[in-house]
């Protein structure tokens, strides 16, 4: 059977497109972002255009027919879904639009011609002075410009060159507009999955789009709404996020967003520099979803943004009004400082004390949208603490964000709010965190060569929360060790355990890890265990201090317990690092149940 088909090509001229976006009938949500295109890029794609060269299709989307209020029909927009940046270069090179760079300043992006040689040229102040050059191809798209008369006055200025030719390159440029480009018109019935599974395959440069992107693009593109602002606020609060120092840039850059509410909610930022949590604007949009709308699903924003309503499958004004007031609410619940600060101080105070112990954003997103959910649901601070950093180590421990993220976010935020945190937790965790997890599962789990693996985190955070001292010392703690970013030792040495021929999945194994000082791990070399043993038990009997300054057995069995490692370390060989491994495992889901159960 032969499936109709869900959309339609149809070539446009340049000059068509470019009026069909500035009377919004095509809507560009990426205008007032940051233009991602180098110059060299725009040039390039003006001198294709101009050998006759394809520039590669567009895809749009259109917008479903919403009802108004009143009982009128509003007909939606076609929505340019791919070939935004494309598009916005044609717009600044020809009609001389400002683009927004990554400095959040509005600049000219100016090419240059020479209609002898037909070179395109980036302008810069030697091509300005040039008279050989054009050096702004707007002017010769300008509708105001008379061609013949700028010919005219190239010729007066190059009076070697012949004026027909002047003007057979200026024509030849201006006709550009003329060219065809390809749109793909997708049928507005199509599902966000159908439209994200056709971008993908056409889309050459295989640059995934998600469901954010398109929550983004409805977003910026609603201006009876706010959408621009919103979306504004959205990039700025997660580019300050992570550079501090462009407040300067946007407040200079931008005075009339400086004017919204969204603004002093992220002045906070302009002196924050904790990255345990710098969230991306899908980051931003989940959570929101999570608190304003008890959803996980990036679809289901989608639509709500489109005024579905999921009863009739119209489309309805006052649904897409209503979504965006709840949206707007989120993201600015999301930029409270107090919240945000509250939230790390939850995931450090569990003993994730740096950006690279947390592995899993969606879960760090999840604790984020539980802990303003229950912040909604009128629990005492002390106790959305104490539950959001235990759900937080139980997702880690478990992989709960690492699969079908969006179902489990969406079915556990629901279950929350209809049930209470605490019923729901306790269900989890006697399901997810049974005794066969404990003694089998999470020992099995451990086995793995995978340095960045969330198991060892949290083991990690237990360390860090039970006040541990690095491997081999007395006087630095596993936290002070984690933030200088110290090494992971190897307790059977890697390069001892290559020479015997084990391979990289068996040496790196992350029961034999352990935080130590560079100084200790440089000491101990490429040492089997028992010959670097027999050494700390002469240095804890009055011998020379090789390995920090523990000088007394009972302070370096502590440690060892601390660690993890067996006793029985001081006496092992090659032939014992299977068996070593294993009891090491066994002792960390230990200590990694005394921690979860101390949260």
């Amino acid at each position: 059977m032969i499936t109709a088909p869900r959309y339609a090509v149809n070539q446009y001229p340049v000059s068509v497109i470019l009026a069909w976006v500035e009377a919004g009938t095509v809507a560009i949500p990426e205008i007032q972002r940051p233009f991602l295109w180098t110059a060299t890029k725009v040039r390039n794609l003006l001198d294709s255009l101009y050998r006759g060269y394809p520039i590669g299709y567009l895809i749009t989307w259109q917008n479903p027919d919403v009802k108004l209020k009143d009982g009128t029909t509003s007909f939606g927009k076609r929505m340019l879904i791919d070939g935004q940046q494309r598009v916005t270069a044609l717009m600044a090179a020809v009609q001389g639009k400002k683009v927004v760079n990554q400095d959040y300043q509005h600049v000219r992006i100016r090419i240059a011609f020479q209609p002898i040689t037909r070179e395109f040229e980036v302008a810069n102040s030697a091509i300005d002075k040039d008279p050989a050059w054009i050096s702004d191809v707007a002017q010769v798209f300008n509708p105001l410009t008379d061609l013949f008369s700028l010919s005219e006055e190239y010729s007066q200025r190059n009076p070697a060159v012949a004026m027909k030719d002047v003007h057979a390159g200026l024509s030849q440029l201006q006709a550009i507009v003329a060219n065809p480009i390809g749109i793909i018109d997708l049928a507005e019935d199509l599902d966000i999955e159908t439209v994200t599974e056709i971008f993908v395959r056409v889309n050459a440069s295989g640059v995934p789009l998600s469901q954010a992107d398109f929550a983004m693009s409805k977003i910026a593109v609603n201006e009876e709404h706010d959408g621009d602002t919103i979306r504004k606020a959205i990039d700025y609060f997660c580019h300050l996020a992570v550079a501090p120092a462009y407040y300067t840039a946007i407040e200079t850059n931008d005075p009339a967003f400086t004017q919204s509410h969204y603004w002093p909610a992220m002045q906070w930022l302009k002196k924050e520099n904790d990255d345990l949590y710098d969230p991306s604007y899908t980051d931003m949009l989940r959570v929101a979803l999570m608190v304003e709308f008890s959803r996980g699903q990036l679809k289901d924003l989608v639509s709500l943004l489109s005024g579905r309503n999921t009863e009739t499958k119209q489309y309805e004004e006052a649904i897409i009004e209503d979504s965006f007031q709840h949206l707007s609410t989120g993201i600015y619940k999301f930029m409270n400082e107090t919240s945000f600060k509250n939230l790390i101080m939850t995931i450090r105070s569990a003993g994730f004390v740096d950006a690279s112990m947390v592995t899993s954003q969606n879960t760090l997103d999840f604790a984020y949208g539980l802990f303003l959910t229950l912040q909604d649901m009128g629990l005492p601070k002390g106790l959305i603490q104490k539950h959001v950093a235990k759900w937080f180590v139980m997702s880690l421990l478990t992989g709960r964000y690492s699969g079908s993220t969006e179902s489990t976010i969406d079915r556990d935020i629901r279950q929350i709010r209809e049930h209470g945190i605490v019923e729901y937790a306790q269900e989890i965790y006697r399901s997810e965190l049974s005794e066969g997890f404990w003694e089998a599962g999470l020992v099995q789990a451990l086995d793995t060569s995978s340095s960045s693996s969330p198991l060892f985190r949290v083991f990690e955070a237990a360390q860090v929360k039970m006040g541990d001292k690095g491997f081999l010392s007395q006087d630095l703690t596993v936290s002070a060790l984690i933030a200088i970013k110290s090494d992971v030792h190897h307790i059977f040495p890697k390069e001892f355990l290559k020479s015997k021929g084990f391979p990289r999945t068996k040496y790196n194994q992350i029961a034999n890890y352990v935080v130590t000082q560079s100084e200790i791990n440089i000491a101990i070399g490429k040492k089997e265990p028992r010959v670097y043993f027999a050494e700390l038990r002469e240095q804890c009997n009055g011998g020379p201090l090789r390995y920090g300054t523990i000088s007394d057995a009972a302070t370096l069995a502590a440690n060892l317990r601390a660690h993890c490692i067996p006793e029985s370390i001081a006496e092992m060989t090659i032939r014992d690092y299977e068996s070593f491994l294993q009891q090491r495992r066994v002792l960390m889901a230990r200590k990694m149940r005394a921690y979860f159960e101390s949260l």
